[in-house]
């Protein structure tokens, strides 16, 4: 399936529970309570960040053309098709952190390890099957969905329109 995650900020408690649902998705047991039990403990690939009292979920945001493929030495990330998920090959990765300095989000982390990195991959794995990303099932206000974006231009040119005719 594709799509993107789109935020409304305005819906967002800033509850954590999209961080919490990302980090037992990435785990190897799936579950929370076998998760917070694993060596290395398994770690979230969005963010909640505070600024200004507005709660904002950062993840990557999975570039047309992103930059941290272009700088990466060992070709660990790549986007295997226009409107994929920008993806992460551990076993290539050599932890440079030169991704992190290009990345104009800042969503780009090293792992608990310090060995290589983690991003947000769109739970790929999830998506394939049909499934939202673990952040958007998590999210308790639905201040995160998983639409194709085709529906979110559509969405985004209707409130434009509204929004105009109200000011005419």
């Amino acid at each position: 399936m594709k799509g993107l995650i789109a935020v409304d900020v305005n819906k967002c408690l800033g509850c954590h529970s999209c961080e919490l649902g990302c980090a037992v998705e990435h785990s190897q047991s799936k579950h929370l309570f076998s998760a917070i039990l694993e060596k290395p403990l398994p770690q979230n690939r969005v963010i909640v960040e505070h600024c200004d009292d507005t709660n904002i979920p950062l993840q990557c945001r999975h570039c047309e053309d992103p930059p941290c493929a272009k700088v990466c030495p060992t070709q660990a990330i790549s986007k295997p098709e226009v409107g994929e998920a920008v993806l992460i090959e551990d076993e290539l990765c050599i932890g440079c952190k030169v991704c992190i300095l290009v990345c104009p989000f800042g969503s780009i982390s090293l792992s608990k390890d310090d060995k290589n990195i983690i991003k947000c991959d769109l739970c790929f794995e999830r998506t394939s099957e049909g499934q939202v990303p673990a952040c958007v099932s998590n999210c308790p206000t639905n201040a995160l969905q998983f639409i194709p974006v085709e529906q979110f231009t559509k969405e985004k040119r209707r409130e434009f329109m509204v929004d105009f005719l109200k000011s005419s």
